[in-house]
């Protein structure tokens, strides 16, 4: 890992012809994002608020990944699922709430303990989510085979 602090930088552009903006970051794909349903977008596309989630879902399976290899306890799949609640608190709109519901699937040698501790561990430690206000709470769901 390179030493902190790291930048990351994504150009979004739109023409006044759509309502769609394309993201871009140097290496990347690009993507098309618009409004989502809720605010009078045609909800087809990414919208900042499903990327947030997308952001949030996607930072805890590669935390659980890393934690997991570091403290060496193998699991065969994980899905991390992640609802966010926008309300309006002080006359901004924010994230008020995210729910995680989490399901791993391990072999019968791992700890159900041990895993819900790195499960734990990784929630505490999502970057994503400590850059927010939001409340998490984490549902779990352990499958050991």
């Amino acid at each position: 890992m390179q030493e902190l602090p790291h930048h990351y930088t994504v150009t979004a552009q739109s023409d006044g012809q759509t309502s769609a903006v394309t993201i871009a970051s140097t290496g990347l794909h690009n993507l098309s994002t618009d409004a989502p349903a809720e605010f009078g977008g045609p909800g087809d596309h990414w919208s900042p608020e499903t990327l947030i989630m997308a952001a949030v879902a996607d930072c805890f399976v590669l935390g659980f990944r890393a934690i997991s290899r570091a403290s060496h306890v193998d699991w065969l799949n994980i899905s991390c699922e992640a609802t966010g609640t926008l309300d309006r608190v002080d006359r901004k709109t924010q994230f008020t709430a995210i729910e995680l519901k989490v399901s791993v699937t391990a072999p019968d040698s791992v700890d159900s303990e041990k895993l819900m501790r790195l499960l734990q561990k990784s929630e505490e430690s999502c970057l994503i989510t400590n850059s927010m206000t939001a409340k998490v709470s984490m549902v779990t769901d352990l499958h050991i085979s």
